[in-house]
């Protein structure tokens, strides 16, 4: 019957990992906790034990509260798509789209869905650690606002005010906030955070207390940078913003192209943390690099229109260039879909409604359809096990003699291989967390791998950053400021 709200100065300040590292530090004290996002924007998501999907941060958040997803966590999730437009998923379901034209109108009657998500969990658990979207200090966005102190204010909970520091400005950034904000809004926030501090903390003592001076907010504390956190999923595509070309010489090169509605882009993580392999995110304007060993082709929001971006980046013809020297490669979901002969789209499901060629490299073919799949999975493929979940809308079938990619436990079948043996296409998210089969593939591709499921990476990571919470942040304060807001609203 308690809660607490982390808010941002900005996007990108570390909101998500600071709620799925204080989940864990709660958790450690023996407490029952919840995390609850009330509306979310993000291609990276996730399979609930409801049926539904849920934003991929709350799903993290989910295994640092040792729980499993569940759609309440995050009742409003809008997927960006093509033409300015986004998928509008209401308690883990699609209910329709929204576009710039109508969205702060057809927000306003969702309130009630996130409360009414809200109230079942506080009476779920011990807390509810509440993660916001964007910044308070957007007020060009406060009107019909459902998530940050329009849902502060509605369910009366107290909110800390997160600030990053690494980006500078930080001062500016928190009392800034308090400058334009409402002042009811700014009576919702009870104290601030300094996050991702590098060097010595003593160097930021007077910045701190003169934060508290200017803001009239009590600080309660400062965390360093965490080098854990990068062994942990992240949500945001901003992270994807890189040079885009090879590094270490010494390991084995995957590639994968940053498509403009890339999701899902965590599938890509536990290959990037494997100590063979050198992972390289190809931004647009660059070309899959030649001396790639695998081509990764991810999940996209859109798939036809993501794969006329590809197309004209000159992509099609790299990957191509990249079959015809004996490259591996490995389309997941959306990338499955282009991989094909061809996809279809007669209800306009994406867009205009028409029929577009594929890459041709699979002997498959994709209808789109509204149904949307959403189910976790387990089989086998490349003789190792695996398992992770579907999310797709569409169905893909095999030309005859086309053999399956995934043998799933039901008897089904899933996923397309090429007769070379080298290309394959799977539904399948997160099959790369499971150590047998990333081993199997790096195998293949003449690396070895550690063999760990990358679950334990990400557990390990979430007490390491649990501790750093404990050792640098007041917890205790926050804990009876969540306390505090339960007994007002009893």
């Amino acid at each position: 019957m308690a809660a607490l709200m982390l808010q941002g100065t900005g996007s990108d300040v570390g909101k998500s990992v600071l709620v799925a590292g204080l989940c864990r530090a709660l958790v450690r004290r023996g407490l029952s906790v919840r995390p609850f996002k009330p509306q979310n924007m993000s291609n990276n998501a996730a399979v609930t034990i409801d049926g539904g999907e849920i934003g991929r941060a709350q799903a993290l958040q989910a295994i640092a509260c040792r729980v499993q997803p569940h759609s309440d966590f995050n009742p409003v999730l809008l997927k960006p798509q093509a033409d300015r437009t986004s998928q509008l998923i209401v308690h883990g379901k699609v209910r329709g789209t929204l576009g710039a034209a109508n969205f702060r109108e057809a927000r306003r009657p969702l309130l009630d869905e996130v409360m009414q998500s809200f109230r079942r969990l506080e009476q779920d658990c011990d807390v509810v650690v509440v993660e916001g979207a964007g910044s308070p200090a957007e007020i060009n966005l406060r009107a019909g606002d459902i998530a940050n102190m329009g849902f502060a204010r509605a369910a009366g909970v107290p909110v800390l005010l997160v600030g990053d520091i690494d980006r500078g400005g930080v001062i500016a950034a928190i009392v800034g906030t308090r400058a334009v904000i409402d002042p009811d809004d700014a009576a919702m926030i009870r104290g601030f955070i300094i996050n991702k501090f590098r060097g010595d903390p003593i160097l930021f003592e007077d910045g701190y207390r003169q934060i508290e001076a200017l803001s009239g907010w009590k600080g309660h504390g400062v965390l360093p940078w965490v080098a854990a956190v990068a062994r942990l999923p992240s949500e945001d595509a901003v992270i994807l913003e890189r040079d885009g070309r090879p590094g270490r010489r010494d390991r084995l090169l995957v590639a994968c192209p940053i498509i403009p509605r890339i999701a899902n882009f965590d599938d890509l993580d536990p290959l990037k943390a494997e100590p063979a392999v050198e992972l390289v995110m190809v931004p647009p304007g660059r070309p899959l690099p030649a001396e790639a060993a695998l081509v990764v082709l991810p999940g996209s929001k859109a798939t036809i229109a993501d794969l006329a971006a590809f197309r004209a980046e000159g992509w099609d013809i790299d990957l191509r260039a990249h079959v015809r020297r004996g490259g591996h490669v490995l389309g997941l979901c959306g990338g499955y879909q282009m991989l094909g002969r061809s996809i279809e789209d007669p209800e306009g499901i994406e867009g205009p409604a028409g029929r577009v060629e594929g890459l041709g490299l699979l002997e498959v073919g994709t209808r789109l359809a509204p149904h949307k799949v959403l189910r976790e999975v387990g089989g086998i493929a490349l003789g190792a096990r695996l398992k992770g979940y579907e999310m797709h809308m569409g169905v893909t079938r095999r030309s005859a003699g086309v053999l399956p990619f995934v043998r799933f436990d039901d008897g089904g079948e899933d996923g397309a291989v090429d007769p070379s043996d080298r290309i394959f296409g799977s539904y399948v998210h997160g099959l790369l967390a499971e150590g047998a089969f990333r081993a199997a593939l790096l195998h293949r591709l003449g690396a070895a791998s550690d063999g760990l499921d990358h679950g334990q990476r990400v557990d390990a990571a979430l007490d390491e950053l649990a501790q750093a919470i404990e050792r640098h942040l007041d917890v205790s304060a926050m804990v009876e400021l969540a306390r505090a807001s339960g007994s007002r609203t009893a």
